[in-house]
């Protein structure tokens, strides 16, 4: 059984279309003008028990249109969805009671309030017992470290203190799927780390089922083996990370680090010089010639450091956007 499954779903929208200026103000009283945003077009998909999958797109692909359609927020125009074998939309509460959605430019916590007001508030809506209550927050506050962020007022927390009392409260009832729109928006690198840490632990100690939006391929990289792609509402890609990384860039990138520096023309044989600053120099080569190629730079130049990598991950998902998927080129020497 799937924990989420969507099938050909579609959700479009009637909206306003005025023309600017006083005589299109003038003519939509007459006539009002709509057009149709399809943010979501037919798109399919299912995700398994545990699974931690990305969910990818710009903006405007429709990426947390479809996060609200599965955690019952939104209605769909067509399609079927399913997650743990509830119709979302109904918004049944035994449903309700196993999901939760994050959305990293939204808060639940009272402003004026110390976090634990709102926990405490949870705990009354999902009927937590007491003692389950203390063992949950104890585990959270360990995870998330949260010390003595929970007593102080919200609007006195800083964004990275937020967004981890943020966790604490969607995750206070252990919900078996998580819905994250953008969890690591705003936050420092250190921060940003913590809370994938989090994700992972919460993941790894209850079998959480997690759909993942991040416009920071870090999160992805560290979380998702496997990543969904849209773009304008079409599903583009889905399927593991790795192989999407080999089809859209089939090659990898040496960075030397050399004794002394040498002319990029004497480097081009090997493979397509990317940078020459000086003693340090990056090539990119051919996925499967890189061993190769390490071993004659190293045979060949006086080498203090070499680096193999793959390209940004940020670079492999705009060439999904701009040029689509492609299959790997062979290799050459």
């Amino acid at each position: 059984m799937y924990h989420i499954e969507v099938r050909h779903l579609k959700k479009y929208y009637e909206v306003h279309h005025k023309a600017p200026g006083f005589w299109g103000s003038l003519r939509s009283l007459v006539r009002r003008e709509t057009r149709t945003v399809r943010a979501v077009d037919d798109i399919s998909f299912t995700v398994a028990p545990g699974e931690i999958v990305g969910f990818l797109g710009p903006n405007g692909a429709g990426k947390t249109t479809t996060l609200k359609v599965l955690s019952g927020l939104l209605y769909p125009t067509a399609g079927e969805v399913r997650v743990l074998g509830f119709t979302p939309h109904e918004r049944q509460p035994a449903f309700l009671r196993q999901i939760t959605l994050v959305m990293g430019q939204k808060q639940q916590l009272l402003w004026d309030l110390p976090a634990i007001e709102t926990l405490l508030i949870n705990k009354a809506i999902y009927e937590i017992p007491d003692d389950e209550f203390r063992r949950t927050l104890d585990e959270l506050t360990e995870l998330l470290e949260l010390g003595t962020l929970l007593t102080k007022q919200v609007r006195k927390l800083s964004l990275g203190e937020r967004m981890k009392c943020e966790l604490a409260a969607a995750l206070l009832h252990r919900p078996k799927v998580l819905f994250l729109d953008e969890p690591t928006i705003g936050l420092d690198v250190t921060m940003q780390a913590k809370v994938r840490q989090f994700i992972a632990e919460y993941n790894a100690r209850y079998g959480a089922t997690v759909l993942l939006t991040s416009h920071y391929m870090a999160d992805v990289a560290a979380l998702a083996k496997r990543v969904i792609i849209i773009d304008h509402g079409h599903l583009v890609y889905d399927g593991d990370l790795e192989t999407l990384v080999q089809q859209v860039a089939p090659y990898k990138v040496i960075t030397v680090t050399l004794r002394q520096s040498v002319s990029p023309s004497v480097l081009k044989p090997f493979g397509h010089v990317l940078a020459a600053n000086g003693v340090k120099v990056s090539i990119q080569v051919p996925r499967g010639t890189t061993s190769r190629v390490a071993a004659r730079l190293l045979q060949e130049f006086a080498v203090d450091d070499l680096t193999i990598e793959e390209p940004p991950l940020e670079e492999i998902i705009q060439h999904v956007f701009t040029g689509g998927i492609r299959e790997a080129s062979p290799d050459v020497a």
